[in-house]
């Protein structure tokens, strides 16, 4: 099986003023593109050829397991955010009264792991295995499949992914980045879970 680049789910231009074109050449461009076709060099004639990225993500180790968790990262990532935020649903709603009583709570306390993160990795609103909404912080490449939890919406925190539009103001960049999560993307991964 060969893995293909994702196409984005929108305009390069559609995510202004907020990650600018530049940034998506680069980070979608060069960075994204790079682990898809690292990935399939890695896994040519090895028994991942044929398997899914989340299988390689839950089997693999090392350089097979970056590049794979990398890709599958990135394309979540991607198709978390649009310039039309969409809307909430009301199991998401529910769910996010029951652990972080609003929305703004949610966001404060999604932020403030997102400021903590020491180094690169990715910060992701999960449902654990217990049904409850969480917020987990990753590491490098790593992210909630090898624990088995549901995966609702990530923000990349490597450098790449803002340097340009805010050099090392990471902490502007989340702020901004908000403005773009696409809450429909995020109520339709709760509704293929296996928790509502």
């Amino acid at each position: 099986m060969t893995h293909t680049l994702m196409t984005l789910p929108f305009d390069m231009r559609a995510l202004e003023p907020y990650i600018s074109k530049e940034t998506l050449e680069y980070h979608y461009g060069k960075h994204h593109a790079g682990y898809v076709a690292k990935l399939n060099t890695l896994i040519k004639g090895t028994a991942y050829e044929d398997m899914v990225l989340e299988e390689i993500i839950k089997e693999a180790d090392g350089a097979v397991f970056n590049n794979a968790a990398q890709v599958y990262n990135h394309d979540f990532y991607f198709n978390g955010m649009n310039a039309n935020a969409g809307s909430i649903s009301e199991d998401l709603e529910l769910l996010i009264s029951k652990e972080f009583v609003t929305i703004s709570t949610l966001k404060e306390a999604f932020t403030d792991v997102a400021l903590g993160l020491f180094g690169s990795g990715w910060v992701w609103l999960c449902v654990n295995d217990a049904g409850k909404l969480v917020i987990e912080a990753h590491s490098n490449a790593s992210n909630p499949l090898r624990s088995e939890h549901t995966p609702l919406l990530t923000c990349d925190v490597w450098e790449h992914a803002y340097y340009i539009d805010y050099r090392n103001a990471r902490a502007d960049y989340i702020q901004k980045w908000w403005n773009l999560v696409n809450w429909d993307f995020v109520s339709q991964n709760l509704e293929k879970s296996k928790y509502i």
